[in-house]
């Protein structure tokens, strides 16, 4: 609401938020504490299960509740709220106190935000204890997982690779990437270099998603990617994102943004669906029969889940999905002493004013990601030089940039950007235009599950295949894609919101051959009989939203006669 209320002003949601505010400062006791459960159910058990019991957790997320309403409408009510618990922890956690760390990792990022929004030393200095204590395998972990689950195991600057429940992972390492911005500690940034380049070079999904083991919600072994047991859950994608922007801030390095934006169109935007009230908890890339229950909250006995579920009985993803939804401006661009920086494209207003420089504004209007061309028209500038860049993303391979329509020869820099730098004046119109077709994507040959199969990406976006959408009585179990024959993009204004869809040609087997065999030897069997289809895909984010019955990612290539 804080971060929605800056984009807009919205009456209703104001009173929402004077209400919810009102009511949390009244639950606060008078020592800063403020944890309903633990109040009224269990008074006597206050920081006596750091392992499970998401104290901290919670604290976190009413710390960046309360830094959003102060940065987006200068609203301080709750910002008050969130030093009176911050401080409370300070007495209770800290050298010569508790020495122990929170079992889900959250609080740390936003004890640095708050530091960084009320310049009181202590809380930085309490988010750097948390990291410190980490690695003492003090954790029980649950059930099974033990201390890994926690990223207990190992001390953070020790880390070589990412473990134990994906959330909690991902939240700790956006922590520890706060803290390095504060402190400049080359050991944390060595670490986390170590932690990123093991995700994103063997444990990450082309979705975008995270957390390949639907057991302990965990990372699992290098390349270890299964399609349709994985748990990929919303949560873990978000934490990437916020991940990779912290990153992105310290380097200017395209390939995070790449991240960011692999994460936002496919391993988030598939939660909601297009009803905006229902929600994925876990994101798959393949179902079988509409019969992964393990979607969601279990249901009722004998109940099958036809679609997205309304509720989970952990709440996690729906308000998360919303928090990024409402801040995604955040994303956009950056300014420093020489200009902008555009990261992702999308139909936005730009106002910066950057000391060096002076007041910047322009205009983005584009059809992103259903089309490459960006069109810009600055607004307003200094009479002073300043630099343009302008992401080219990693999916592409090439760009053309025209400057009030005269097209100029540009080369991306090693980060992935083409900077353009002049006098702006105002009305100076830029176009970017990004070619943007549908191509097969395929996945090292170490990934046991997608070995000799293809995916289809058009841009930004992963595509799938869902039952709906296919010829009669076909089987997803059964189809092949043809590699060699080209994929053709349709737009289809009236389905699922209006989507690309990208037809490919393929094959679908003839299983009768089988009989009720489940193997047989290869020198006996007979070659199964096949036919040509027509093989329709829809974009990742829009599956599920018409009833659960099989969908997959990746798609088997066909066998060359």
């Amino acid at each position: 609401i804080g971060w929605e209320l800056g984009n807009a002003p919205d009456s209703d949601l104001s009173q929402m938020a004077e209400d919810i505010i009102t009511l949390i400062a009244a639950a606060q006791q008078t020592d800063g504490y403020l944890d309903t459960y633990f109040q009224v159910a269990e008074p006597e058990a206050r920081w006596t299960d750091m392992d499970h019991g998401h104290e901290a957790y919670c604290a976190g997320h009413l710390i960046q509740a309360a830094v959003a309403f102060r940065r987006s409408i200068g609203d301080r009510r709750l910002m008050e709220v969130a030093c009176g618990f911050a401080d409370h922890m300070c007495t209770i956690f800290g050298p010569g106190k508790r020495s122990w760390a929170p079992g889900h990792p959250e609080v740390e990022m936003a004890l640095v935000e708050l530091y960084r929004e009320t310049g009181v030393p202590r809380y930085l200095e309490l988010a750097q204890f948390f990291i410190d204590q980490r690695g003492q395998n003090k954790m029980a972990g649950w059930g099974p997982y033990g201390p890994e689950y926690h990223q207990d195991h190992v001390p953070i600057r020790q880390a070589n690779e990412a473990a134990g429940h994906a959330v909690r992972q991902l939240y700790l390492t956006t922590g520890v990437t706060d803290i390095y911005m504060q402190t400049g500690e080359v050991a944390l940034l060595d670490a986390l270099e170590r932690l990123w380049d093991d995700i994103h070079t063997s444990k990450m999904y082309i979705t975008g998603g995270v957390g390949s083991r639907y057991d302990g919600e965990s990372f699992g072994e290098p390349y270890e990617l299964p399609n349709d047991q994985c748990y990929c859950e919303t949560c873990a994608a978000i934490g990437d994102v916020m991940w990779n922007w912290r990153l992105l801030l310290l380097t200017g390095d395209g390939r995070f943004a790449d991240v960011i934006e692999r994460a936002l169109y496919n391993g988030i935007l598939s939660s909601p669906a297009l009803d905006g009230k229902h929600y994925f908890y876990v994101n798959p890339l393949m179902l079988r029969g509409g019969r992964y229950v393990r979607l969601s909250t279990n249901p009722p006995e004998g109940e099958q889940i036809v679609g997205r579920p309304e509720w989970h009985e952990v709440a996690c993803c729906p308000p998360n999905v919303m928090r990024v939804l409402s801040s995604l401006a955040h994303y956009f661009a950056t300014f420093n002493a020489d200009g902008i920086t555009i990261h992702q494209y999308g139909s936005a207003e730009i106002k910066i004013e950057i000391p060096e420089i002076g007041l910047i504004t322009l205009r983005m209007e584009t059809d992103y990601p259903w089309k490459g061309k960006v069109s810009m028209v600055i607004l307003q500038t200094p009479d002073t030089p300043w630099q343009l860049r302008l992401r080219q993303p990693g999916w592409s391979q090439s760009a053309r940039i025209s400057i009030n329509h005269q097209p100029i020869p540009v080369q991306k820099d090693q980060k992935g950007y083409y900077s353009l730098e002049r006098r702006w004046l105002p009305g100076d119109q830029i176009e970017l235009d990004i070619p943007l077709v549908p191509v097969l994507i395929e996945s090292n040959p170490r990934i046991d599950a997608t070995r000799d199969c293809l995916a289809i990406q058009y841009g930004p976006l992963v595509y799938c295949l869902e039952s709906h959408d296919q010829e009669e009585e076909i089987d997803l179990l059964d189809v092949e894609i043809i590699d060699n024959e080209p994929l053709q993009a349709e737009w289809q204004p009236d389905l699922l919101g209006g989507i690309m869809l990208v037809k490919a040609s393929g094959y679908t087997g003839a299983p009768q051959s089988w009989g009720r065999n489940l193997y047989r030897s290869l020198s006996t069997g007979k070659e199964p009989l096949r036919y040509k289809i027509r093989l329709t895909a829809i974009p990742y984010y829009a599956w599920g939203n018409r009833g659960l019955i099989s969908m997959r990612v990746w798609i088997p290539r066909a066998r060359v006669d």
